[in-house]
């Protein structure tokens, strides 16, 4: 947090200045602090063990990216994504690939008041407590999704409908292939995205500031990397952006 002459980065999201409430839409009852658009919130939870069992989100739609983690006992981040459906999870802390398995999600879809949970240790183990963040697709401010990589330095383009100030992807169709994060604060003013942070690796940035990786555009990013990790052709990503600006219409570059 604090090491003499390491340079750090900070992820900050605001839900509602710190106020919670009590929300008990689902069978468990959630504490939540809703960011006031109704497109972010933090929610905690006591697991119940029990199949099938709602958590209300506190956001005003249907969320469509949910990282929940297990505060009591070590376990991976569970993390769902609605480009690849109510089947599907991934773990935030490692490399592997996608995962089918109704012990997360309960095959079932979120909602615009609850999000639901099957029996897996990650999410609903009985008596452990739980934080979950939800994002909900929102214009101009917080936009995820899927691409296909074409392998080429002439890239997929990527469109959120604002500059991206945050941006996590990783690659699902196969293992081995870390989450990455790139953001315009750690690049030159208005130059390519291409120093990496790997929230499942315990190293430092990876990359160079004169080697392209992506170009952040006014209204999203397009690959500059043939790298298999971000760009090889036929893989998939899915991936979470943030704006730069939290408008409906971003500042044009």
């Amino acid at each position: 947090y604090n090491g003499s002459s390491n340079t750090f980065l900070g992820w900050n999201w605001r839900a509602n200045g710190g106020t919670t409430a009590s929300n008990g839409t689902g069978d468990i009852t959630s504490t939540v602090q809703a960011d006031p658009s109704g497109c972010f919130s933090i929610v905690t939870y006591t697991g119940s063990g029990t199949a099938g069992d709602t958590i209300g989100h506190g956001l005003s739609t249907t969320p469509d990216m949910i990282m929940i983690k297990n505060r009591s006992s070590v376990d991976s981040w569970a993390v769902y994504h609605s480009s690849l459906g109510n089947t599907i999870h991934f773990a935030l802390d490692t490399d592997a690939a996608q995962v089918t398995s109704s012990a997360y999600w309960n095959s079932t879809s979120p909602t615009s008041s609850v999000f639901t949970v099957g029996t897996g240790d990650a999410l609903n183990q009985s008596t452990k407590n739980y934080v979950a963040y939800c994002f909900a697709n929102t214009e101009g401010y917080i936009k995820s999704g899927l691409y296909t990589g074409n392998g080429s330095t002439d890239g997929t383009f990527i469109y959120t409908g604002f500059r991206p100030k945050f941006i996590m992807m990783k690659r699902t169709n196969r293992s081995g292939d870390y989450w990455y994060i790139i953001d315009p604060v750690r690049n030159p003013y208005n130059g390519p995205g291409s120093l990496l942070l790997n929230p499942d690796r315990g190293v430092g940035e990876s990359g160079n500031a004169t080697t392209d990786v992506i170009d952040i555009l006014s209204n999203g990013w397009k690959m500059r990397t043939s790298g298999s990790g971000l760009n090889g052709s036929g893989g998939e990503w899915i991936w979470l952006a943030m704006a730069h600006n939290p408008f409906k219409y971003a500042t044009a570059r």
